[in-house]
């Protein structure tokens, strides 16, 4: 068999189903060897969308996703994609081709060092030289994209390597791993932590976007129930712990002088659950802030930003069951936490009052209208845009993955091809991505590919003919109003090119109905809202 026979038998092995990318001539025996396979390809018009997908669908199955690509323009395509998934801690493996290693008649044409390219964006990257290999490379790939902290793998595949020969003896080499036990804490960090609790006037809970695992999120959040403690999230971990319950204080949508600092402030202890110095930390974590307490699955390095005073590194699931199954004496005191948070709530709901006079969309009724149609159930999937700030501060998200944002990398791109995987995986739930209309004119091309895998989503385009968030920003800092403008195309038109359903709104009053409308229909839908950010320059 081919070497690229072999590659395919053994992700099917690995219950690969799907594989995402942009194929080209140095692909041409991989393709064909997932042809003779179970596996599903699915064509994209472009690389990063490819790496999007498998990132989300990692995301959503904690299995690896898996994009391909040719040699040097598809792979360096994928760049920025791949350190998305990375920084994330998706686990991705990305297989790009390679001109022959061998012997080549082209001599340098395309050439570049694709796998020295990818190091620094991913866990490991490595080329396939020789078939009989294959098999502890690709066990090896899975193990690193898996482990903690999960991430991205390169592996470059020379073209006269996939159609070479191996000997069958080689399948047989690969063994079905068993998963990886992760240590449980032991008696005496359990009292050691226990202790600590119980010694806090106020604890509460910080989530991360890492905490976003099923056993991670049931027991965290029979935790909070049992012992009423208030928790708040970064904007990635807004999905990890039901937002509708008592005890949820917010998200923290701004480093600093957001809405819920003033009820942090009154606790004297946070226990930080899964942090990752790629999302923005709040500021009360600094070094001279409320003490910390780190729960992780890994090692976390200390520095200004986030120095916990203790580590507390096991399987995070177990010590919250454990946390659950033992008796905690406290004389806990949330008044005044609980006080500031009605108070906070009240703010958020008064200030739509500020977009009253206003007669097109602004963040605020934005949201509000969200929340109103979306169901708990339904995935609401975010470019990057200051409206995410206002969307992570103010809806509610009940259920883990229904709300998507990248605050990692924070990409331009990242929410439509996130929800066209979220869709595809979830085909019984509404799925409504935000962007803006930069974004719209500059990733076109895989509005195709949604239609051509007939995928519902409804799209809503915050259209202000501008970068609207830097925009905002540059006049915030009292900059000249430069740069930053753009006209925008025939949107209906655009959109009957692919095939897709169009609305204009252009009163604020008509957006939560035609929103409503539109997930009644089946296909590609695209709400065209006029749209702009608060004149005054508060994010309130």
């Amino acid at each position: 068999m081919k070497t690229s026979d072999l590659i395919v038998k053994i992700l099917e092995q690995k219950w690969v189903e799907v594989i995402y990318g942009v194929p080209w001539e140095e692909n041409l025996d991989l393709l064909d060897s997932i042809w003779k396979s179970s596996i599903e390809l699915i064509l994209t018009r472009n690389e990063q969308t490819a790496v999007f997908m498998a990132a989300t669908y990692g995301r959503f199955t904690g299995k690896t996703g898996i994009a391909l690509a040719t040699l040097w323009p598809g792979a360096t395509n994928m760049m920025t994609w791949v350190a998305y998934a990375q920084l994330w801690g998706m686990p991705v493996i990305v297989i790009t081709g390679q001109k022959p290693q061998n012997k080549s008649k082209q001599g340098a044409f395309q050439i570049i060092d694709a796998v020295s390219m990818m190091k620094p964006v991913t866990k490991y990257a490595t080329s396939i030289v020789n078939g009989s290999r294959v098999p502890y490379i690709l066990e090896n790939a899975f193990k690193i994209a898996e482990s903690e902290k999960p991430g991205t793998v390169h592996l470059e595949l020379p073209e006269d390597i996939a159609a070479e020969e191996v000997n069958e003896k080689y399948v047989q080499l690969h063994l079905e791993t068993q998963k990886t036990r992760r240590p449980i804490v032991d008696e005496k960090w359990l009292e050691i932590l226990k202790n600590e609790i119980t010694k806090a006037k106020s604890p509460i809970i910080l989530i991360w976007a890492g905490a976003n695992r099923k056993r991670v999120s049931k027991y965290l959040t029979k935790f909070i129930e049992q012992y009423n403690i208030p928790f708040f999230s970064s904007q990635m971990g807004k999905w990890v712990v039901d937002e509708t319950l008592p005890q949820y204080l917010g998200t923290a949508a701004l480093t600093s002088w957001d809405y819920i600092h003033e009820a942090i402030a009154e606790s004297d202890l946070i226990i930080s659950v899964w942090y990752d110095t790629v999302e923005k930390p709040t500021d009360i974590l600094w070094i001279n802030g409320i003490p910390v307490i780190n729960i992780n699955f890994i090692e976390t390095t200390h520095d200004y930003v986030y120095s916990p005073y203790l580590d507390i590194i096991w399987d995070i699931g177990n010590i919250f069951w454990r946390l659950t199954e033992t008796n905690i004496s406290h004389n806990w005191d949330y008044s005044e936490i609980y006080k500031i948070n009605e108070k906070n709530h009240l703010k958020i709901v008064n200030n739509q009052k500020l977009e009253e006079n206003i007669p097109y969309l602004m963040p605020r009724k934005l949201v509000t209208d969200l929340q109103e149609i979306l169901s708990e159930n339904d995935i609401l999937a975010l470019d990057n845009g200051l409206y995410k700030v206002w969307i992570a501060r103010n809806f509610k998200a009940k259920k883990s993955n229904t709300v998507l944002l990248d605050n990692a990398l924070a990409t331009m791109w990242a929410g439509y091809a996130t929800a066209i995987e979220a869709k595809r995986i979830n085909p019984d739930s509404n799925v409504v991505c935000v962007t803006g209309d930069g974004w719209l004119v500059m990733n076109l091309w895989d509005l195709e590919t949604a239609v051509r895998l007939k995928l519902d989503i409804t799209i809503v385009v915050l259209n202000n003919s501008s970068y609207g968030m830097i925009k905002w920003k540059q006049a915030w800092a009292w900059h000249k109003d430069f740069g930053l403008d753009f006209w925008n195309p025939d949107f209906i038109k655009l959109a009957e090119s692919f095939w897709a359903k169009w609305y204009k709104v252009e009163k604020k009053e008509d957006f939560k109905q035609t929103l409503e409308n539109t997930l009644t229909e089946k296909w590609i839908k695209i709400i065209d809202v006029d749209f702009d950010y608060p004149i005054d320059g508060k994010i309130q």
